[in-house]
This record gives structure tokens, C-alpha cells and sequence, in this order.
């Protein structure tokens, strides 16, 4: 009979001869101790190239109980047992030794090793009629404090408007399903924007290379200048993550431009994205973002979607990712923000992915609690990145949470 150790080596084994593993893995030279229980191997990396060894040097070890890594070996496995960088961020049952800065070089290689380990089933949802013609894009100026910007956004549909806040680090493509999607721009006027920074939204002229630090105030002033501007009367705001967080702030500080919010895995406070490396000159930024995230999603989210979704922060600028966690991470507080909202005047909806380990379901749960008739959805097998990790899955939750909001307003339901 197989031990788990035996599965584990024989799924590693298989994983390494996946080609994305070489391509995100240039030049890595390193060896991990692989522990289950009292038995291990080694995980060597030479060039880039893996192999697995009974024995020899290992600067990194990963250890945890056989019965921790049975249920990594599960299929699907339970959310925090899914993904390398949730062993090492939100499982204590995971144990890590070794240099930091080395086990941020090898992110890339074991987030995708891991993530081929953790075999799962695509969750099935119902086929969306999408079609990416109907999506037009452009650039709208804005003025804030007396800085110009050159902000990007595309929109499609018609009906009650809708203004998509990307994540942190991200830009607008996250939405792609939704601006694509035919029936829903068949109710609504869809916009989705870059951020100042991010996508295909470039720095102000003004700028002289200084870091790039987001605050409160002035994610808040970008978002009120682009309500007005682009969309010119209130709208639905429907933000992810770092944007959850702005559109709480958004339905609490300017409730006049805001007819209501679905806020995407909204943060109680955010856990575990602070990262040491994720501007860091010694570590491949591009390779190491886009892996950090690839371990927030679902491994039952289709994988050419967590892929497509990873890459969006294989492009971002460096330092763009961090400097947004300036906002997200280091100011924004859900104690403080929800319980300045009012949701008699401003319908909320909180949904929360099982998968999320850094804004959790019992996070939404804590915020809608503070919020007087907010609607939370717990969204099964969903990660973090919903919108773009498995866009077809989400889709039933966004309706729901939209359905609520035109609902409170009394107008028609979505269908």
C-alpha cells in the first residue's frame, strides 16, 4: 500500500515535469528537505531544473505530520492545505527553516509544484454568453490636488451603471468577464478602470520616480473624481480586495456617489500580504508576485484562469503592488469603516471566497455584522480573485449581490 510520503514523492516527481515550472524557476539553485512525519527527500533545483533525492544538503526545509500532508493530498484539498504560499502564510501545521530571501527566490517553482500536487476537479458552473467586441476602451483625464492624470477604463452595456475597483497591484482586465459578459450588459452600463499607476494607466507627468505609496485620501479622491467624470451619476460600485476595502470607504465618506456597493472578499483587516520581497532587488518581482497570488485562488478554479489571472501581476511596475498595500494593509481598518455606514441608505453585499485566506468568510461575516442590512454570501470553492480566477462560477454570486442592491433600491431585479 502507498504511504502518503510515497504519494507525495510520486506526485512532486510528476509535477516536475511541467514546462511552466522551468519557465518560472531561470537559473534557481537550491535544494529543499521535504518532511513527512519522521520520512523525507530532497527537492534540488539546479539551473532551474528540479529533480527529487533520497538524501544530501538543503539549505530549506518543509515539514509537517503525515496526517497534514494527507490532507494536502486531498482532492480538492481543504482551504490553507491548497497552496504552497498558504502552507507557509495561514497554516501553522506547515513548518519552515531556512534563509527568507531563499524561499522567496523559490516561490515561483513551488507555488506551481504545489499547485499541481493539490490534483482537483474544475468546479462546474453554467457556460456565459461572452463576447469581448462589445467592450470599448479609452482614456478620460482627471485632476486631483492639482495633479493630471490619464486614466484608462473600458465599458460596455447599458442600464444602471457599474464601476469595477480593481485589486491591489492589478488593473481593470480583472473584469474582463464581466465587461464581456451579454446579459448582464444588457442591463448594465459597465465601467472598469486603471488605476493611476496600474494597467495601461500611466504615472502623471508630474511624477519624479519617488516610491509609490497609496493612502486613503487619495485612492478615495481618485475613485470620487472617476464617479464623476467617467460615470457622471451614482453607481453600483463593485471592488475586489484592496478595492472592497475603497468602496466601504466610498459607501461611508461620499454615500451621494454611491448607490450601493458589492465588495469581493472585503478585508475585516488584512493578514498575511505584507511581503518583504515583493520589491526586493535580490528576488524577481514579476516571478514572485504573480506566484504570491497564483496561492490566494482556488485550486478548483479552472487552471488557464488562475494563470490568465497570475499574469495581470506578472506586468505590474515595481513597487506598485507594495505601495498599494500601504492603503490595503497598513490604513484600512474594517472596524473602524463599516459601522460608519449606512446600510438603510447604502445597500451593501459582502461575498467571501472559502479559498480567501487573507480576507476570509469569517472576515465578511465580522463586517456584516457592523453593517445594518448588509447581504453576506459565503461564494464556495472561490479563491481571492473570483472575478478573474473563475469568472463563470462568480458570476451567480455578483448577480446575487446585484440583485440585493437593485432590490433595495426598488428597482427591477437582475436575471
Amino acid at each position: 500500500m502507498m504511504t502518503t510520503a510515497d504519494e507525495l514523492r510520486r506526485r512532486i516527481v510528476s509535477a516536475l515535469e511541467d514546462g511552466e515550472i522551468v519557465r518560472l524557476s531561470p537559473s534557481l539553485d537550491t535544494a529543499v528537505a521535504i518532511a513527512i512525519g519522521e520520512q523525507e527527500f530532497r527537492l534540488v533545483f539546479r539551473d532551474g531544473r528540479g529533480s527529487v533525492e533520497d538524501s544530501g544538503a538543503a539549505g530549506l526545509r518543509l515539514s509537517a505530520s503525515v496526517e497534514t500532508w494527507a490532507l494536502a493530498l486531498l482532492s480538492p484539498p481543504p482551504p490553507r492545505y491548497h497552496a504552497f504560499t498558504a502552507f507557509q502564510l495561514a497554516n501553522p501545521e506547515f513548518s519552515f527553516s531556512g534563509d527568507p530571501k531563499s524561499w522567496a527566490q523559490a516561490r515561483p517553482a513551488l507555488e506551481r509544484l504545489f499547485e499541481l500536487v493539490a490534483t482537483s476537479t474544475p468546479a462546474k458552473s453554467p457556460a456565459v454568453r461572452r463576447d469581448l467586441t462589445q467592450i470599448s476602451g479609452r482614456y478620460e483625464a482627471i485632476t486631483v490636488d492639482g495633479t493630471a492624470y490619464d486614466v484608462f477604463c473600458e465599458e460596455a452595456g447599458q442600464g444602471t451603471p457599474v464601476l469595477f475597483l480593481h485589486t491591489a497591484g492589478a488593473d481593470g482586465r480583472q473584469y474582463l468577464g464581466q465587461l464581456a459578459d451579454v446579459e448582464l450588459a444588457k442591463r448594465f452600463r459597465m465601467i472598469a478602470v486603471d488605476m493611476p499607476f496600474h494597467g495601461r494607466s500611466l504615472p502623471p507627468r508630474t511624477w519624479r520616480g519617488d516610491p509609490y505609496r497609496l493612502t486613503t485620501e487619495l485612492y478615495r479622491s481618485w475613485c470620487s473624481a472617476i464617479l464623476e467624470k467617467f460615470v457622471g451619476e451614482p453607481a453600483i460600485v463593485v471592488g475586489g480586495s484592496m478595492g472592497a476595502a475603497m468602496a466601504m470607504v466610498l459607501a461611508a465618506d461620499c454615500p451621494n456617489q454611491v448607490r450601493g456597493i458589492v465588495a469581493v472578499e472585503p478585508p475585516y483587516r488584512s493578514k498575511g500580504r505584507r511581503n518583504p520581497f515583493q520589491n526586493h532587488v535580490e528576488v524577481h518581482g514579476s516571478l514572485h508576485n504573480s506566484s504570491f497570488v497564483r496561492g490566494l485562488m482556488s485550486p478548483t478554479s479552472p487552471e488557464e484562469d488562475r494563470r490568465r489571472a497570475s499574469w495581470i501581476y506578472a506586468q505590474a511596475a515595481p513597487g506598485i503592488y507594495n505601495g498599494d498595500l500601504s492603503f490595503y494593509s497598513d490604513e484600512f481598518d474594517g472596524e473602524l469603516v463599516a459601522p460608519r455606514i449606512d446600510g438603510a441608505r447604502t445597500p451593501i453585499a459582502l461575498l467571501s471566497g472559502t479559498y480567501d485566506y487573507s480576507a476570509t468568510p469569517e472576515d465578511g461575516a465580522r463586517l456584516a455584522r457592523l453593517i445594518k442590512g448588509s447581504l453576506f454570501v459565503t461564494m464556495e470553492g472561490l479563491g481571492h480573485f473570483p472575478m478573474c480566477e473563475n469568472p463563470d462560477l462568480f458570476r451567480r454570486y455578483l448577480v446575487q449581490g446585484l440583485d440585493f442592491i437593485l432590490a433595495a433600491d426598488r428597482a427591477e431585479p437582475v436575471r
